[in-house]
């Protein structure tokens, strides 16, 4: 049986996400440069923020993962309607009952530090990794069972349940492949090579100088031959947002994703003919932005102030004035990208200030003389201005309804410490990737094993509800997919109930490259894949 066929066998081919073909329609498919790829040159790209580590083993931050793509490959990449194509994998089948999964693995290829790669390091990382400590694969792959290895190239799971989502994550972030000769016996978390990463992908680490660059070279051994046309890329760390936009403008940098600059410059750089912006390449991701709500918070704990707070916010406006229009409000945790899993039928909040301040009496809080009902902190996700001026509206939203609101800032590292380890906050705004399926990239967000254990981007609220859990939990290894859609829209329902996180806005981001780099977007999982495609349609050294 072939993979495409068994695949859509388990009900994949109901249940997979249209993120890709919505996008699609939104902002149109481009077609790539119309002649032979140009080998050379040194592709200069924005990273940012600094990324606290190289290697997605427990932090699945968005800058290690764009570094990360371009270094480890993945069982298989993902087109752009989100199929899943052969990379280390060249083929794969998958049993009619769901429970057995064969991986064929690609001939000949090897790690950067030229030793094999052989199924010992799929089967390692599954055991080591995507099944114990990953934030968003272990409840996926839990079902599990048994890994065999029969021989070098031959990587066979049994699973006690069907799980659904598998092929939906095993790209090269989704579930990193690390080298088991230079990670077995060692402190997983610990190990340098997190930060001085050995792939099989297309480019080398070569050098990572701290506040400034990560240096990565073409790799002479890649099995895609051929490729990548570049021979180096240079991730540099800018952190001023008009410094990022100034080197775009002067061609200092050729590739810049994430809204790499104030939405305000975008209009004006888009303008200049050696520029261009591009939307597509996120299809994979679903992004969206919400605000988390400490449930241990003597305020936050009553569900009618968080109630309160979300008629005290205008997603419209947030959508319009910060984001420009890169965003739609959210209704659901779950993006309305997803449509298959997408319930539009949940309890909503609309915009409403005196059914705020109604909420907030009935809560006990009144008015003081100066007009306070209490204070509170913000903090937001320092990925850049957008996310400090989330949280600059947000206070003034609440102002109007009698909350203060301080808002403090810190880095990456500090961040996530304080929210996800510590629960040392009242509010936060970040956002999560749903991907392809709500059981990769929403529920982590609301189930309570996730609490306090570090882990970035998990239950930060301290939510903690039986049947949520157990909709997580089962749902995880569900077969099948109408029960699975069913459980996921009662998911919804409870959340926007409860509202331990307020879901702000559907997100849209976009990417600003040089006019004469080609090819900058072949696969619906671009931005955290690699860039062996790209190559100069000129020498950028001679503009």
């Amino acid at each position: 049986m072939s993979d495409k066929k068994a695949f859509f066998r388990l009900g994949f081919k109901q249940i997979r996400v249209f993120a890709g073909v919505a996008a699609a329609v939104i902002f149109g498919v481009g077609t790539a440069f119309a002649g032979t790829p140009r080998p050379g040159g040194t592709l200069s790209a924005i990273l940012n923020p600094e990324p606290v580590t190289l290697t997605p083993v427990v932090n699945m931050a968005q800058p290690t993962q764009v570094v990360a793509g371009n270094v480890f490959d993945g069982l298989v990449y993902y087109d752009r309607d989100l199929t899943p194509k052969p990379a280390l994998a060249e083929s794969w089948e998958v049993s009619p009952d769901g429970l057995r999964i064969v991986f064929r693995l690609r001939k000949g290829v090897k790690w950067h530090d030229g030793k094999p790669f052989t199924a010992a390091d799929v089967k390692w990382s599954l055991e080591n990794l995507w099944k114990t400590i990953h934030p968003r694969n272990k409840p996926l792959f839990e079902s599990v069972e048994s890994v065999e290895t029969p021989d070098e190239h031959t990587v066979i799971l049994s699973l006690s349940k069907p799980s659904l989502p598998i092929l939906s994550v095993i790209n090269g972030v989704g579930s990193v492949i690390l080298p088991k000769h230079l990670y077995d016996g060692t402190d997983l978390l610990n190990n340098p090579y997190n930060n001085q990463p050995v792939g099989t992908g297309p480019f080398v680490f070569k050098e990572w100088k701290r506040g400034e660059y990560v240096l990565l070279e073409k790799n002479p051994d890649y099995w895609d031959k051929g490729k990548p046309y570049l021979d180096r890329i240079v991730f540099r760390v800018i952190p001023d947002a008009s410094a990022r936009a100034a080197a775009l403008e002067k061609g200092e940098v050729q590739y810049a994703p994430y809204n790499p600059v104030p939405f305000r410059d975008v209009d004006r750089l888009t303008r200049l003919p050696h520029l261009k912006v591009e939307t597509r390449g996120y299809e994979w991701l679903s992004p969206l932005l919400y605000m988390d709500f400490n449930l241990a918070n003597p305020y936050l704990k009553d569900v009618r102030v968080r109630r309160a707070i979300a008629h005290a916010v205008d997603l419209a406006a947030l959508a319009k004035i910060v984001w420009f229009g890169y965003a739609l409000p959210a209704i659901s945790p779950v993006p309305s990208t997803l449509p298959t899993f997408f319930n539009p039928d949940v309890p909503r909040y609309a915009y409403d200030l005196k059914k705020a301040e109604a909420l907030l009496d009935e809560a006990g809080f009144k008015r003081g003389a100066d007009g306070t009902r209490f204070t509170i902190t913000h903090d937001f996700l320092p990925y850049g201005d957008d996310y400090l001026h989330t949280g600059e509206f947000l206070k003034q939203a609440l102002k109007r309804v009698g909350i203060e609101v301080t808002i403090r800032t810190q880095d990456s590292a500090a961040f996530i410490k304080r929210v996800y380890a510590d629960a040392d906050f009242d509010t936060n705004n970040t956002y999560n990737n749903a991907f392809p399926d709500p059981q990769i990239g929403v529920v982590r967000a609301y189930w309570s094993g996730w609490f306090k254990t570090g882990t970035a981007w998990t239950n930060a609220s301290g939510y903690k509800n039986a049947e949520v859990d157990s909709l997580i939990e089962s749902t995880g290894v569900e077969g099948n997919p109408e029960k699975r859609i069913a459980n996921l829209k009662r998911f919804q329902e409870i959340i926007l109930r409860d509202l331990p996180s307020l879901p702000l806005l559907e997100l849209h981001f976009f990417t600003i490259h040089s006019a004469n780099l080609q090819d900058v977007v072949v696969q619906g999982d671009q931005v955290y894949s690699s860039l062996k495609h790209l190559w100069f349609s000129e020498d950028p050294a001679q503009k």
